[in-house]
Parts: structure tokens; C-alpha cells; sequence
């Protein structure tokens, strides 16, 4: 069998003529196909406004500061999940607080972001960032309810969910990225994600305010809107102390024709992970969903005794899996900054067992059974 990769990218010719009409056109970079992607991404998401960047952790990195998170002040996120999770917090200077995760999804608990709210005065945290973890959604609503009591804002790390959606009290789908109850969400763009551009992330949002503070910020903070009539073509003014984190037009170009295989990419993830969990359903444990969600199953996870034997084993047959994620709170860095007193138990016991399987649209039924024959093989 040849390798199977835990995740990879899916280009196919269209996307290669996409590309390649952008190189023999005018613009590389700050041109028509940026705003393209912008558009029909907010489009897809239901979101009035999109912002491309170069990656997704610059995505987060301009959310906080759009925010204004400054210095010293503190804001919660899971330790299930990638670094940059917590990392723009402390680009910005602030401090990173994390809450427990819940056993079944995986997902950021509310009751123990709650609890740890509660824990402090008013006033003590100033935003939560919860992750759309493996693809599944958090349910906002409940999340953006929490917020509201005690003044929080809240930015969704979507990195791993375009394309999902969870169902509110009213019975309507909620999007992943739509706006309606987080201030801001951020998606990813890396090739093993479900739109690959290379690298890259879009930043969306329903307030017009963040969505302007997105642009300056990710442009140098500079800006020629307010060129007078008697000032020439190359006038700009430098208004607030932003960075080069934009997105080129060959990636933007990449990133249309991609975007819109997503639909029929998510359907076949959720058949790829509905084989897996009637394979292993009362046998091995994997995320379970809430009812209402449509998981966009970026990665699929299953908890094992003997992971690290499992992993060795599935190795020597070419499978290639990963582990998702070291807790961020275990790393040396955010042990040495002492992140916050918190019982963290259900996040390090996860991390014990996960382990993530192949999991992609181009995924064949024969290299899935492949992977399933083994898994079973190695526990008997």
C-alpha cells in the first residue's frame, strides 16, 4: 500500500489553470482575485465581511488587536488545539488563560469556562477563543449568552470547520464563520486543511468597524483614504502600526477554485468518518457530536490505550497518522509563564489516548479499510 498521510491536499487541473491564468495576468499580489476570494467566502459562510492574510495565525494575531486586547489582560481558550490558539493572545501581550475541555466533543467546556469566569471578578478576562475543534462546532450561542453576561468578546478559531454548522434554540443552522454570534472567526488555508492555498486564512465578521480595522491593520496600518485633491497618486498615510500579513492574488486564485469543491469535500469527510465509527462503534471511543451539528471533520479522532504502540505499528504499514494536539498549557513556554491555577484533567487524558486517522476527501474506500484492517488487527 503507499502512504497514507493523516491529511493532504486535493489539486486538481482546474485549480493548476486558476493559477496559472493569474501568473499571465497583471497582478500577483494586491490585485481583483483577493477581493474575489474575499467575497465569495464571506458569501459561502454567510458573513458581511471577509479578510484575506497570509495564514491563519496572522488571522488571529489582527483579531486580537482589532479587539483591542492590550498588555496584561487576559483572555481563555482551550490547551486542545494548535499553539497560535493561544499565541496571538500573547503577541499582543496578553495574558492566556485555559478552561478543561468536554470529554465527548473535545470541544471547549462551557461549564468550565463558566466556572473559571466566576471564579474572578468582574471585569478579570476580557474574551474567550474557542476552537472548532477536528471540524466540530462550538455551539455559539451559548458561548456568545456566557460572553454578554460578563462583557467578553469572541473569536472563533474555525481553522478546521469551514463548511460546518451548528443548530441554535430557533432550529436554524449556524455556520461556521457566519458572524451571527462570534465578533470575529479565522480560517485556514494550509494544504492539509479544507481549502488549501499553500498557506493562507481569512479573518469574517458582520461589524463594519472590525472589518475596517482588519484592512489597516493588515496592510502596514496604512491607508489613502483620506487623500486630499491636491495631493498626488502616491499619498498614503500611516495610521496605526500594522504588518505585511496579506494574501497574494495566486493564492487568492487557488483559494476561489478550491472554495468551491468545499460542500462536496465536507459530504465526503462525513462518509469517510461514518465508515470509521461503524467500524469501531463500542470498541475504540471518538468524538461525539451534539445533535443539530454538521461536524466538517477536518481530522477524525480516536482514543486508544498503547497510542504510541498503535502509531509505531500503523507506521510500519505506510499509514501515517498524527497526534492532535500536545495540550498548549504542557509546553514549555506557557509552563514557564505560570498560564493560571485550572484542572486541566480531561485535556491531559485525551491527550494520553488521541490519536488522529487519514482523513481527507481523496481518501480511497480501499485505503480506508486498509487503515480500519490494521487498527483491529493491532487490538486483537
Amino acid at each position: 500500500m503507499k502512504a497514507i498521510p493523516y491529511g493532504r491536499q486535493q489539486i486538481e487541473q482546474d485549480d493548476i489553470n486558476a493559477v496559472i491564468t493569474t501568473l499571465k495576468g497583471d497582478f500577483l499580489t494586491q490585485g481583483p482575485k483577493v477581493k474575489e476570494f474575499e467575497n465569495k467566502f464571506a458569501n459561502y459562510v454567510g458573513a458581511k465581511y471577509a479578510v484575506a492574510v497570509c495564514n491563519a495565525t496572522a488571522g488571529l494575531h489582527l483579531s486580537v488587536l482589532a479587539l483591542g486586547l492590550k498588555p496584561g489582560e487576559r483572555v481563555i481558550t482551550t490547551p486542545i488545539t494548535f499553539a497560535a490558539s493561544a499565541n496571538c493572545v500573547k503577541y499582543a501581550g496578553g495574558e492566556v488563560w485555559f478552561a478543561d475541555i468536554d470529554p465527548n466533543t473535545y470541544l471547549l467546556s462551557l461549564e468550565n469556562t463558566k466556572n473559571l469566569i466566576e471564579s474572578k471578578p468582574k471585569g478579570f478576562f476580557k474574551g474567550i477563543i474557542p476552537v472548532d475543534f477536528a471540524g466540530l462546532p462550538v455551539n455559539l450561542e451559548e458561548f456568545r449568552n456566557l460572553a454578554n453576561e460578563h462583557d467578553l468578546w469572541i473569536i472563533e478559531d474555525a481553522a478546521h470547520s469551514p463548511g460546518g454548522y451548528f443548530t441554535d434554540t430557533k432550529g436554524e443552522h449556524q455556520n461556521c464563520g457566519n458572524g451571527n454570534y462570534a465578533d470575529l472567526a479565522v480560517f485556514s488555508f494550509h494544504p492539509v486543511k479544507h481549502i488549501a492555498c499553500g498557506e493562507g486564512g481569512m479573518v469574517t465578521t458582520n461589524s463594519e468597524v472590525l472589518y475596517r480595522k482588519l484592512l489597516l491593520l493588515r496592510t502596514h496600518g496604512i491607508t489613502k483614504e483620506n487623500m486630499e485633491e491636491d495631493q498626488g497618486g502616491w499619498y498614503y498615510e500611516m495610521q496605526d502600526l500594522g504588518f505585511n500579513y496579506r494574501l497574494t492574488d495566486i493564492q487568492s486564485a487557488l483559494g476561489i477554485t478550491q472554495l468551491a469543491k468545499n460542500r462536496a469535500g465536507v459530504k465526503r469527510r462525513n462518509e469517510i468518518a461514518d465508515t470509521y465509527k461503524k467500524a469501531f462503534e463500542g470498541k475504540i471511543k471518538y468524538q461525539i457530536p451534539p445533535k443539530g451539528m454538521l461536524n466538517a471533520h477536518h481530522l477524525f479522532v480516536i482514543e486508544v490505550e498503547d497510542r504510541k504502540g498503535l502509531y509505531d505499528f500503523l507506521k510500519t504499514f505506510n499509514i501515517f497518522a498524527q497526534i492532535h494536539y500536545i495540550p498548549v498549557h504542557t509546553l514549555p513556554y506557557y509552563r514557564q509563564i505560570e498560564y493560571g491555577d485550572a484542572d486541566l484533567t480531561h485535556a491531559e487524558n485525551y491527550y494520553k489516548h488521541c490519536i488522529s486517522l487519514p482523513m481527507y476527501p481523496s481518501l480511497t474506500d480501499e485505503e480506508q479499510s486498509f487503515v480500519i484492517q490494521k487498527i483491529k488487527e493491532y487490538y486483537g
